[in-house]
């Protein structure tokens, strides 16, 4: 899960999806970081760990970092929650790469439509309750397309 200072959006993502992830007893790895490293080392913003909170959520642990070419390597997909967070991912690697394995965060629950997670960071708390739940929705897309996916071919393991 990608945005620019890993502060607002990709933590809010990301507590929510390792959330789901592990109520459906899926063993997936869920991490966030952030495109301009402005807040590197700082936790997500107090809005977004308080609308967490309010939904059961946890994420004041989590620490802003910045998003390296190696990340390509040790993510299956990368998620980026707006078109200016994926051209500045492309900026940092290698394009046929990015191109491979990001996705904008809203494709999975818009297909086809293009859109960016809106960023609360200019707004009121509002701002980061509607986000939130743009989030959990998508999360929940994603969850149903992927480990639907996943059972298939474990279920052709056995």
């Amino acid at each position: 899960m990608v945005c620019l200072g890993n502060i607002c959006r990709s933590p809010l993502a990301e507590g929510i999806m390792q959330k789901k992830v592990m109520d459906a007893g899926l063993n997936w790895t869920v991490e966030s970081t952030g495109t301009n490293g402005f807040h590197v080392g700082e936790a997500p913003h107090h809005l977004s760990q308080k609308v967490a909170k309010q939904n059961g959520i946890n994420i004041s642990r989590q620490i802003a970092s910045k998003f390296k070419k190696e990340d390509l390597d040790q993510y299956d997909i990368i998620y980026a929650m707006a078109a200016d967070v994926a051209t500045e991912m492309s900026r940092v690697a290698d394009d046929k790469k990015i191109a491979s394995k990001t996705i904008l965060f809203l494709d999975e629950l818009y297909p086809g439509q293009n859109l960016d997670v809106p960023d609360p960071w200019f707004g009121d708390e509002d701002g980061y309750h509607e986000v939130y739940e743009l989030i959990n929705k998508t999360c929940d897309a994603i969850i149903g397309k992927y480990a639907v996916t996943i059972n298939q071919v474990n279920n052709q393991n056995v």
